[in-house]
């Protein structure tokens, strides 16, 4: 076979004599992807976040975290190629795992950049079939999803993912996109990608209609939602899937249908 040349979503240049064939995963909603996309057996090493699907946990070895990877433990499973994210990973890892074997990195901030990386996998693993379903349903499950939304009115809304300090949403990051597309005018998108904010400033910085408060990474409560929305006029508090908002890949043909019952209930 020919060299295959492709370039990742950072616009590195990688040259590959054959498809790789072991791959380890250090981003939760890739590792999924790439299950989607049909590629279990190749799949060698994930992290101890790659929750789905749920089995991988006891047939594939835990290499660590997003932000802490066991560096010999990886080297150790001989991989041709190791998945990462520029927002998940960072770049120290990164060169770092140069070391051992080539390093995809993706970037995804819109919808676009997610069609993007399936169609990557799909030339890179050798699975084109699968990629253009993905992205087929996908496409589909978007239009028809805008089609739902067209009439909604626009709310504004904070998007909580963290305390001590508390921590938003901004801007440039899919979690946005995705809050755009629900017609959620994120009131944090002019401070950067995930502000540090003062919840007494909140009334002044946009006061919001909904206060999402994520699934993860931080486990928010109750009392949570209560010391969030009084600092509010009268935002109504929404606890919120965290995967929904903000895994890509394939996940976000699940997202889709979450996101209508979550506007019914609103």
């Amino acid at each position: 076979m020919k060299q295959k040349k492709l370039i990742d979503q950072l616009g590195i240049s990688h040259s590959f004599e054959t498809s790789p064939k072991r791959i380890i995963s250090l981003v939760p909603s890739q590792t999924e992807l790439l299950y989607d996309l049909g590629l279990e057996a190749s799949i060698v090493g994930i992290t101890k976040f790659c929750v789905h699907p749920y089995h991988f946990k006891s047939t594939k070895k835990i290499v660590g975290g997003t932000k802490k990877v066991h560096f010999e433990k990886i080297r150790l499973l001989q991989p041709d190629i190791i998945i990462c994210n520029k927002e998940e990973n960072t770049q120290e890892i990164v060169e770092e795992l140069r070391k051992i074997c080539p390093v995809w990195v993706t970037n995804i901030i819109t919808i676009e950049d997610n069609f993007q990386m399936i169609t990557d996998f799909g030339q890179l693993f050798n699975c084109r079939t699968e990629a253009q379903k993905w992205n087929d349903k996908l496409a589909f499950a978007l239009s028809d999803f805008k089609y739902f939304i067209k009439d909604i009115p626009v709310k504004k809304v904070a998007y909580f993912i963290w305390k001590n300090p508390f921590m938003v949403a901004g801007s440039d990051n899919f979690i946005n996109e995705l809050l755009k597309l629900n017609h959620f005018q994120n009131i944090y998108d002019t401070k950067g990608r995930y502000p540090e904010i003062e919840l007494k400033k909140m009334r002044l910085e946009g006061d919001p209609d909904l206060v999402f408060l994520s699934s993860e990474p931080y486990p928010f409560k109750e009392e949570d939602a209560f010391e969030i929305g009084r600092h509010t006029h009268h935002a109504k508090t929404v606890f919120v899937d965290g995967e929904m908002f903000s895994w890509y890949g394939s996940r976000l043909l699940k997202a889709f249908d979450y996101f209508k019952k979550m506007h019914q209930k609103l």
